[in-house]
Parts: structure tokens; sequence; C-alpha cells
């Protein structure tokens, strides 16, 4: 086949492809490589992976682990049907198991994570024979209807057009909005409990299958939940027999520094779903971990959810090598240590720019909120309305080869698992040399 010229992969990009949550003819940057914290244009600009692309490639680009895992499997066997047992897909469900809490049975799988969520909030009707499902409005569960349904920011409004029946939202507990301080966990806590219980009650508790969050909010400005508030939620969970269940899309394989986000809590799911960095993006896959009570339930009672692609063998052989490169090079500890440095560095730029009103960080999962007003906290950008100014700050940053993305005031950071100190020290000083420039141009 004829390789192409980089503007020859943009013109039939903006003539032929349809690209998400924009509209459509624009040109986009044609990307020819790309290796370990990095990516290269077609003109051989280099530009530093601060997003993961998109929070999915935790391992770097062109892991090699990875790589030869998949060219292997290749080799002998690219896809069987999900009615049979594969060697990929059976390990692979053994180890995440082994990497999850003590109380969940069995794995199912599916393509991303859109479809881990839809297949959650159906195992969890099925189990309870209830119908509502509860979520958050600063989330995203995904763009397919259900999943759709039960996502909260404006990329909801699609799939709520015809809509699915039974979603329900409540309040998040964002505390910097809220007016919270710092060391006021126990009281925001309260305040957000109260809030959901109330809701739950008017809604009807015993109409509720499940409540699906976050461990930790992620596109929507890594929102960490206060200290209590998700042993909080369990505990409505148990009062009321909803089932809870944990998106650990984002947050899940080692982001935070624990192979799962919920693992910060005191606390144990119903439900577990993951997608990202189970394979790094390099193949597309995700799963639904379920408790062994839900696992036994059916054992007796026929699972209604099913995909061709469940379970993909070329998928499921990446997915086994990436879980073994976490576990064998020590990905948490290694993100532990490295966090440190990202924290520090995006805390100095709260009390360095203007227009930084708060850093929320935990392992490399973060986030800066830019606000227009530190005192009162007033976001840069109103919620949910169509702007230049973010689109802008994000171009400046790519501009200069730190890419990265952010949803309404929020700059999220989150690199690849695998950079090092260095790495972050080279290139977080772009980043603090835009915030001064956002001061300059918009303050």
């Amino acid at each position: 086949m004829k390789k192409l010229t980089g503007k020859e992969v943009q013109d039939l990009d903006q003539q032929y492809v349809m690209h998400s949550w924009s509209k459509q003819g624009a040109t986009h940057i044609p990307v020819e490589k790309a290796e370990g914290i990095y990516f290269w244009d077609y003109d051989g600009k280099r530009y530093a992976d601060m997003s993961s692309l998109l929070v999915c490639t935790n391992l770097g680009h062109n892991n090699r682990a990875i790589v030869e895992a998949i060219k292997e499997q290749a080799d002998k066997m690219c896809f069987m049907a999900p009615a049979y047992a594969s060697e990929p897909k059976s390990l692979l469900a053994k180890k995440i198991l082994d990497i999850s809490e003590d109380n969940m049975g069995r794995v199912f799988f599916t393509n991303g994570g859109a479809e881990s969520n839809e297949n959650a909030i159906k195992m969890a009707r099925m189990f309870t024979g209830r119908n509502k499902i509860f979520s958050r409005y600063r989330s995203y569960h995904g763009a397919t209807l259900g999943a759709g349904n039960a996502s909260g920011d404006w990329r909801r409004f699609a799939a709520e057009i015809g809509g699915a029946n039974g979603f329900v939202k409540f309040i998040d507990p964002y505390t910097y909005k809220d007016g919270f301080e710092d060391g006021e966990d126990e009281k925001a806590s309260a305040y957000y409990l109260k809030l959901l219980e109330d809701q739950l009650h008017y809604e009807g508790p015993y109409n509720v299958a499940a409540i699906i969050l976050e461990s930790i909010t992620g596109a929507n400005g890594v929102l960490i939940p206060p200290k209590g508030y998700m042993e909080g939620v369990r505990e409505l969970c148990d009062k009321y027999g909803i089932m809870l269940i944990c998106d650990e899309v984002m947050a899940g394989f080692g982001r935070t520094g624990k192979m799962f986000g919920f693992q910060h809590f005191n606390i144990k799911p119903d439900l577990v779903t993951f997608a990202k960095g189970v394979t790094c993006g390099y193949v597309q896959l995700g799963g639904v971990v379920v408790s062994k009570e839900i696992a036994k339930f059916f054992e007796n009672e026929p699972l209604l959810c099913g995909l061709t692609y469940s379970g993909h063998t070329l998928a499921c052989a990446a997915g086994v090598a990436s879980v073994d490169y976490y576990l064998e090079n020590k990905i948490c500890e290694h993100v532990e240590k490295v966090g440190k440095v990202l924290a520090d560095f995006l805390d100095e730029m709260v009390e360095k720019h203007p227009c930084v009103g708060q850093a929320r960080h935990i392992g490399l999962f973060s986030a800066l909120e830019i606000v227009k007003n530190k005192e009162t906290r007033e976001p840069m950008v109103p919620y949910g309305v169509a702007n230049t100014i973010m689109p802008s700050i994000m171009a400046e940053l790519k501009k200069r080869g730190f890419s990265t993305f952010g949803r309404e005031n929020n700059i999220n950071i989150c690199p690849p698992l695998t950079i090092t100190e260095e790495e972050l020290k080279e290139h977080l000083p772009i980043l603090d040399e835009v915030l001064t420039w956002v001061d300059e141009t918009y303050l």
C-alpha cells in the first residue's frame, strides 16, 4: 500500500471521518508514530502526551510487552466466539479477580467503558428486580443509550432524545464549587449524603436498583470525594438493598496509585466497571467485575447480556500482558512516587497564578480549576456554555508540545503512568508558561 503523506492523511480525515463531540469538517493533526510518553506528527514535531490520550495509554505508547503479546496471539488465533473458552480470556478474568476485592466473583467482558456501564446497569436491574438508576451530574459513563442516560454532563443530551426510563441524577460532592474549605470533609460528606438520602426517599429507595458513580470523577475535573463520602454511599446502598456500581474506566489500573480508585476508601462495591487501562487502548476491551452474590444469582438465572466480541481473544491477550506489566514493574508504587512531584508542582501553580483556583490530584490523576476570580471561585467560563476561552488554552498548550484535554473550566493532567520524574520536570514548565499567558490574556 502506498504510504500517505501527512497532508493526505489530514485531507482524507477532514473529508470523510466523523469526529466525536464536535462540528464536522475541521482539520486534525495527523499523527505518524508514538513511543513512550510522546507522539509525533508527520512534520516531526514531538508532543508530550500529558493526558494519556483519553486517560487510557497508562503504560505509554508502543509498550513492547503489550505489542509482542498481541503479535504472538495474532499468529495463533485473533478471535474466537464468546461461547468458547480461550486461554487469554480465562487468564485475564482470573488476573482481574486477583487484583479485585475478596467479595468479587466473576468478570463479564465488553468492548469498552460505555458497554461496561451499560451491562452493569442491566445486571443490577436483573438482580434486584428494580428499575431506577441514580447517577451524578458531574459524571460521564459513556455514549450508548443506558450509559448516556446515566451520564450527567451535557454529553447526555442526545441520549435523552426519546430517552430511557428510570435514570435519576443527584448532586456530586463538588466541594470547591459549593464553598467548602480544606479540612471540612466531615461537614461536606454529611451535607452531600443527606441530599442523596432525601432524594432516595423522594424517588422511593426500594425502586432503586443501583447507584453508579465514578470512584473519582475523571473527565469532569478529577473530583475527589471528601473523607467519609464513599463509605456513606455504601451504607445507604446497604440500608436500602441498592447495588453500588463503581465506574473505574478512568481511575482504574494504577491511575491513582492503587489498582482501582475505590481502594482508597473503605468500601467494597457490588459491581466494578473497567476499560481503558486494562489494555492501555492497544485493543478495545472493557468489562464488569461482579460480586460473588451476583455471580451466584446468574448461575440460576440466564445472564441476558451478550456481545459478539465479548472477551475478544486478541484484546484479552493485550490485557494479560498489561496486567502483568503493572504488577511486575510495580507501577502503583511508581505512580505514588512521581505523583508527589506532579502534586507539588500543581499546588505551586495555585499559589502562583490568579487564574488557578484549585489543584486536585491523586496519583497521576489531576486537574486544575481555571477561574475568573479566585476570591469568589467564579469559573473562567459558565458550565455548559460554548466558549472560545478554554479551547484557546488547550490550543496554546498543544502549540507548545503539551497535549492534554479538559472539560468546562478544568485542565486535566494525567500522563502515562510510566512517566519519569525527569520527563515531568521537563514538560510541566510549559503548563506554567501557558498559565501566565492565561493570567495576562483573560484576567
